[in-house]
């Protein structure tokens, strides 16, 4: 995704902050969760408030929105103090929080979503034709394609995005809470948000946006707060924002550690051969080779092919030409059972749409590959599974209570790790990622940057697809670059082209300068 970074900034902060909040403290059961947190936020910019999962945002949030009440600390509006005691509370002072999953009643109509609890009546009646109007006028300032009659089941997540801010405005809100919002959205309505967050600030609402997407925040963020083990760490003007100043402040170490690979100089034997595989439509007639221990970055901008590349190797998508080889043998590959079967393993773009089983327990999902081989006769051997699973969860690093936690109630990072996990169980020849560590945090993108080396370092040959250019160069022995379907480039190697992202993108764009070693 391209995000438009030529933001305005908006003046120098006022002298009046519309949100303090002074040395909050909350524990649960007699732990910290937060520490004397300190938060101010202005009029009209976009505060974007980071840390890793579980460093307290959401706490913090939940005492601004009245979900929880703060041991002790203070909030002022506008410089007065105020006691919230209630969501109802917080939305009369002001303060909207839109959820990750959004609050809305599908089955009604966007006018009854906006008036739900504050209904508009004359005399025993109520003035439906009042709440629509007031209903357009607000869906108009926000550039809705959307009308008041529509009924919400019929909206996409953006647009029932836009019904909750809708509604934050009909409420006068002044502090809109923003977590995650971009979760469940395409690139298009990604950008089109970026829009209305704009135009928010513009009109002097101060937004709180919560992000893992660096990008994300360095196109929208006025300043930073950062947020570490439930302690307030620091704030950053948007000219002070940097990668090695946020990922200090989050986790406590440089850049320079967190990228753990150190690039090969020597590979051994090619162990994947893919020959004029095409899918026919997206993907043209491509070759690659993968060697035993290296990690192979496939780079190209959005749309280019790599995730269809990827699916066809793995036989989830039908082949119109081609052949895969592992070792020197010819596969056939005709499902990703197949794949499995001949030890090729698969960490898809979305995790919670294609790989995990979300309902299922934590330990089932990282077993699942590994049932065929621990099962004798058609019996599943209990204790060899539950083994696999416990190293598994011990080996990775996976925070969880026990193994009967369901998947959907894990992090994105230990997610994320789940699935690598399952792949490890199987020892498998080769493996392929597909953006492994989209919508994870700092701390966990460099625990499955460790995970990744440490398979690379035991014999996995890996392709990786990222859009993260700071990925790709800071994890890749060799990097592929994809434009329009086809591999119009290589860098490392034996090429004499470094990986930098200025090559990867020359490639990319069809730019033809690149820089030797």
């Amino acid at each position: 995704m391209t995000i438009d970074t030529q933001t305005s900034v908006p003046n120098a902060p006022i002298a009046t902050p519309v949100l303090e909040m002074r040395g909050i403290t909350k524990r649960f059961h007699g732990v910290p969760a937060l520490q004397n947190v300190n938060l101010t936020i202005y009029p009209g910019e976009v505060h974007a408030l980071m840390g890793e999962n579980g460093a307290g945002k959401s706490t913090l949030m939940k005492i601004l929105a009245g979900a929880y009440i703060a041991d002790d600390g203070e909030i002022r509006i506008n410089g007065e103090t105020v006691t919230i005691a209630d969501p109802g509370t917080a939305r009369r002072v002001g303060i909207t929080l839109i959820y990750q999953e959004l609050n809305v009643a599908p089955n009604l109509t966007v006018t009854e979503n906006i008036f739900m609890g504050s209904e508009l009546s004359r005399g025993q009646f109520l003035d439906r034709a009042q709440m629509e109007r007031q209903a357009a006028d607000v869906l108009a300032s926000l550039g809705a394609d959307f009308g008041p009659n529509d009924v919400v089941s019929n909206l996409s997540i953006a647009e029932q995005q836009q019904l909750e801010i809708a509604r934050a405005l009909k409420d006068k809100s002044r502090i809109l809470v923003m977590d995650e919002p971009t979760a469940a959205l395409s690139d298009r309505e990604a950008v089109r948000l970026f829009d209305v967050i704009r135009k928010l600030r513009s009109d002097g609402i101060a937004i709180i946006y919560i992000s893992h997407r660096m990008e994300e925040v360095y196109a929208l963020a006025d300043r930073i707060s950062v947020l570490r083990d439930g302690e307030y760490i620091g704030s950053l003007t948007r000219d002070e924002i940097s990668a090695d100043r946020l990922v200090q402040m989050m986790v406590g170490r440089t850049m320079g550690d967190f990228y753990e690979h150190q690039r090969q100089t020597t590979v051994g034997a090619a162990v994947l051969e893919v020959r004029n595989i095409s899918d026919g439509r997206k993907v043209k007639p491509t070759n690659l080779t993968l060697h035993a221990g290296e990690i192979v970055g496939l780079s190209g901008l959005v749309g280019a092919g790599r995730t269809e590349l990827s699916r066809l190797i793995f036989g989830a998508d039908p082949k119109a030409s081609g052949d895969v080889f592992l070792n020197g043998e010819r596969l056939k590959i005709n499902s990703p059972g197949d794949a499995i079967e001949a030890g090729i393993g698969y960490v898809p773009e979305d995790r919670k749409d294609q790989g995990l089983f979300l309902e299922m327990s934590s330990g089932k999902n990282i077993a699942l590959n590994s049932l065929r081989q621990d099962s004798r006769v058609g019996v599943i051997n209990f204790g060899t599974i539950d083994k696999i699973a416990e190293d598994a969860v011990e080996s990775f690093n996976i925070r969880l209570a026990n193994l009967e936690i369901r998947a959907m109630d894990l992090s994105g990072g230990n997610q994320q790790k789940l699935l690598l996990a399952r792949w490890l169980a199987i020892k498998p020849r080769v493996l392929l990622l597909d953006e492994p560590t989209r919508g994870v945090d700092i701390g966990a993108k460099s625990e499955i940057y460790r995970i990744i080396s440490d398979l690379a370092a035991q014999g996995v040959a890996i392709l990786m697809v990222s859009s993260e250019l700071a990925e790709i160069v800071g994890m890749s022995d060799r990097v592929l670059v994809m434009r329009e379907g086809q591999l119009v480039g290589e860098l490392g190697g034996t090429t004499g082209i470094d990986i930098t992202q200025e090559n990867v993108m020359a490639y990319a764009t069809g730019a033809s300068e690149v820089t030797a070693s």
